[in-house]
């Protein structure tokens, strides 16, 4: 079926803002949904920094006033078309012209992000766009699923309105005082009980679309399945055992038009399976631009993530002097706690020559040591989906990863009997199973027509959004049947 009218309502979306995979989600998905014949439009907060570079472009639609308890603010709608999607970004000053994405989580973050979703419904009699689907993601937007059904929905412009809610991070929720949020969406004392919005207490927003949002989706299978246990559920696992037969977990894609070795301008040579000449120029360029050893002989090994406990840093701590007694070079690009930060700042100046940190953001570099690097390390402790694995495979870095949500989906275990699989992986949150799938990989990186066929198998993946987009179309035509 195709036609179907989706709102799309994300937090970030690449290119104009980022902070992390949700906005090369809200980037990537849109695009191919509207290639296979949905008209969807996108809706975001219209940031300072969005503004600032992209304002002069955009048309005003629209403005009104909304309603936030007591307050009465000022909505703007400004339209802006890019690679044939229509953004529309909600305009308050107040709200997003600051110099920040997320602030601290307080009643400034819960008014922030309760009047975007408010907006979200409150724009469309006046945008000319009624969608079939309100597509929502993660806390940020979750709450305009409770409020469609509570407020919006007996009126006859919202009353053909399905939503569907993706957790990209169930870990981040949006928990707010009740007495603020009471006041400020009025909702009503029905909506602030155990089976409803109230969490020990306070209110949780991404509780509301948890409850409230026709249809639920995680950003891979096996994630799916993860959260309803209560280490991976987030005290959200009772909600989610309830929702389970309205959930399904739909792996993520990345833009492979973008992130691709062929044609990647970031970096020092292109390169292609048919002809992987270039990878080991890439290799030996990063070698030298990070100060490495000139050696294409020993493997590098790379980190390119937020450096945070998440990411399984902590067992990357444990044995990182006995990963650096195997003949091995180790990168490391990314920013986050100063543990981590501090620690491969020291591990840096202790090996010379084989260890290099970068504590920065840079997209541009991150793409060179996905072409530079012969593995990709991903120990997380849980991980919704992982979009860095599928890039560094795509690229011909070989991901090492624990077995754990999208890492498990999309890496499949190196059998070296039957010379099947795209990488190694290891099951229990243990360092130790860690330094031996390294250790593995170190010694069979020597065995060429191995390596060669790993690196083919890896490169040879399917990782577009074609597949998932049409599992997203099938899930909204089911639910407009």
């Amino acid at each position: 079926m195709t036609n179907t009218r989706i709102l799309f309502a994300a937090s970030e979306a690449a290119p104009f803002i980022k902070t992390g995979g949700l906005a090369d989600v809200a980037s990537a998905l849109p695009i191919q949904l509207k290639q296979d014949g949905a008209d969807i439009r996108v809706a975001l907060p219209l940031y300072a920094r969005i503004k600032a570079k992209y304002g002069m472009h955009m048309h005003h639609l629209c403005d009104f006033n909304i309603k936030l308890g007591w307050r009465n603010q000022y909505c703007g709608i400004e339209m802006l078309e890019q690679r044939g999607i229509t953004y529309y970004f909600i305009d308050n000053e107040y709200y997003f012209g600051r110099d920040y994405v997320y602030g601290v989580f307080n009643c400034d973050e819960a008014e922030r992000f309760g009047f975007f979703s408010k907006a979200l419904l409150e724009m469309l009699p006046r945008i000319g766009f009624v969608p079939d689907i309100l597509h929502l993601n993660d806390w940020q937007t979750a709450m305009a699923a409770a409020l469609l059904k509570l407020q919006y929905e007996k009126l006859p412009l919202y009353s053909g309105i399905k939503s569907v809610l993706t957790i990209h991070n169930l870990k981040f929720q949006g928990v707010f005082d009740r007495g603020f949020c009471d006041e400020l969406l009025s909702l009503g004392e029905p909506a602030f009980n155990i089976k409803k919005l109230e969490f020990y207490g306070s209110v949780n927003y991404l509780k509301g679309g948890l409850v409230y949002a026709d249809k639920l989706t995680t950003v891979s299978p096996t994630y799916a399945e993860e959260i309803k246990t209560a280490f991976f559920g987030e005290g959200m696992d009772g909600v989610l055992r309830e929702r389970a037969e309205d959930t399904r977990g739909i792996l993520n894609g990345i833009d492979t038009v973008s992130f691709d070795p062929r044609t990647d301008a970031a970096l020092h040579t292109n390169y292609y399976p048919g002809n992987m000449q270039g990878k080991t120029l890439c290799k030996a360029a990063l070698q030298s631009e990070l100060g490495l050893e000139a050696n294409p002989y020993v493997p590098i090994a790379a980190i390119v993530s937020r450096l945070t406990g998440q990411k399984g840093l902590d067992l990357v701590e444990r044995v990182l002097d006995e990963i650096m007694q195997l003949p091995i070079q180790l990168v490391v690009l990314g920013t986050g706690e100063a543990r981590y930060e501090n620690l491969f700042r020291f591990a840096q100046r202790r090996y010379t020559s084989r260890f290099a940190a970068r504590i920065e953001y840079n997209d541009a570099l991150a793409r060179r040591i996905y072409a530079g690097a012969d593995m990709f390390l991903m120990p997380s402790l849980f991980e919704p989906c992982g979009l860095t694995q599928m890039i560094a495979m795509r690229y011909g870095a070989i991901p090492i990863v624990r077995e754990t949500g999208g890492l498990k989906d999309s890496v499949k275990p190196f059998n070296r009997y039957e010379n099947t699989g795209n990488g190694y992986s290891f099951a229990n949150y243990n360092a130790h199973e860690l330094l031996y799938a390294i250790r593995q990989a170190t010694e069979d990186y020597h065995n060429a027509p191995l390596w060669n066929g790993l690196m083919a198998r890896a490169m040879a993946e399917d990782f577009s959004w074609k597949a998932s987009a049409a599992e997203y179309m099938r899930l909204y035509d089911g639910l407009k049947e």
